[in-house]
């Protein structure tokens, strides 16, 4: 039981590339204001978290300086408001009453341009949240920019509700919409199973041995993937889907397998005695990172599979944990004093950049790009999810209304 209190405890816990070291400057970027449409305005009570939510992916995606004061004026109307004439760009939307449907049109203000336009659509409005996701990810390609499609993708996390007991949830990426998947006992640790995010893994403890549940998203049908001893945690997915690396202790102590998805065969990657937790593929998923406790306390090394050589990887800090791995970078948490910092470092160099300077920071996650961080703040009692965009050095905090965040994935 205490090295699954061990993991437990773990996972709570500017070379990166040459593109991403470019900060765009405020003078490069372009300038851009709101515009709602005066016939809809106000018709819903999800209407002014509309224009939070366009303002704030406007400003997350790092390539305007946008207006922060809400403006009104018919949709239709090809007129431009005087006041806006010093503008590069007027985004106008129109949200329906229903608060399913969002109309949007980027007018170039030097020729009344209209250089984009569309309609999006949800299937229910709780879901309201996309239809702005997916508006500024589209304009951002039209307009040639570097591609935002994280914000479209949901976040996957479970939370704890009580005493052993904990939920998973849905939910876009600034927590405007989510939704329970798993209820009922303890339910750790969910992780995507695919890109396309139709399905996910998560591990229960509500039976007489740690066990493996693969949920598909369309059907809600369950299945059991696996059983173990002591714990049982499925870390990362390969790019196909076809593989799954876990963490296993069916002899006391953890280690990381490979298991095939389709066969359900298990080859086991590493054989410390010691703890040996949370394994994630680099670069061609011929090498893992993971976490373990080779020199005493936790620290994050890699290895190719199939070879018994190990090498240190985290080359700042003496107890560091929460690992998550890009190509040949690497997310790690590391305990300053009192402190969690997330950190930025590479599995082929002794490059390392902090990423978070104070209070108790933890779970780093890739964007499925890698330029994009999210991480998870802890501040007393409550939980924010924080995102940092490498590229454009913009981020922004998420609080979370209740419950206290264990595991997370995107």
């Amino acid at each position: 039981m205490r090295y699954v209190l061990f993991f437990l405890l773990t996972l709570n816990l500017y070379s990166f590339d040459a593109v991403l070291n470019i900060e765009k400057d405020v003078e490069s970027k372009a300038t851009l204001s709101l515009v709602e449409d005066t016939a809809t305005a106000g018709a819903s009570s999800n209407h002014p978290k509309m224009f939070k939510l366009l303002l704030n992916d406007i400003k997350m995606s790092g390539h305007f300086v946008v207006d922060e004061t809400l403006k009104r004026a018919p949709f239709s109307d090809g007129v431009l408001p005087v006041e806006l004439h010093d503008r590069e760009y007027l985004l106008k939307y129109a949200y329906n009453s229903s608060g399913t449907n969002l109309k949007v049109k980027l007018v170039r203000v030097a020729d009344n341009n209209v250089m984009y336009q569309n309609n999006y659509s949800v299937n229910s409005a709780a879901r309201f949240p996309f239809l702005a996701h997916n508006a500024i990810v589209e304009i951002n390609s039209a307009l040639g920019y570097d591609d935002i499609s994280w914000m479209k993708r949901n976040i996957i996390f479970s939370k704890y509700t009580s005493s052993r007991k904990s939920e998973i949830w849905i939910a876009d990426y600034t927590l405007s919409f989510s939704s329970v998947l798993v209820r009922g006992g303890l339910n750790l640790f969910p992780k995507w199973a695919n890109p396309s995010q139709s399905a996910f893994y998560y591990t229960s403890y509500n039976e007489s041995l740690p066990t493996l549940y693969k949920v598909s998203m369309s059907s809600g049908s369950r299945e059991k993937i696996a059983t173990s001893q002591g714990m049982l945690v499925a870390s990362d997915v390969s790019a196909d889907g076809s593989k799954v690396l876990l963490t296993m202790a069916p002899n006391g102590q953890p280690d990381i397998y490979e298991m095939d998805v389709n066969s359900g065969s298990k080859k086991r990657l590493t054989t410390f005695r010691g703890i040996d937790v949370n394994g994630k593929y680099l670069a061609d998923e011929s090498r893992i990172a993971f976490v373990s406790d080779r020199t005493g306390r936790a620290n994050i090394y890699t290895k190719s599979i199939g070879s018994s050589s190990v090498s240190k990887a985290a080359h700042y800090g003496n107890n560091n944990s929460s690992c998550d791995a890009f190509g040949h970078n690497l997310l790690y948490t590391v305990k300053e004093g009192g402190a969690n910092n997330v950190y930025l470092g590479s599995a082929s160099s002794s490059y390392v950049r902090p990423l978070t300077s104070n209070g108790k920071n933890k779970l780093p996650r890739f964007s499925t790009d890698g330029r994009v961080i999210l991480y998870i703040k802890t501040n007393g009692g409550s939980n924010s999810i924080g995102y940092l965009n490498l590229a454009t050095n913009q981020s922004a905090l998420f609080n979370m209304q209740s419950g206290k965040i264990q595991s997370i994935d995107w």
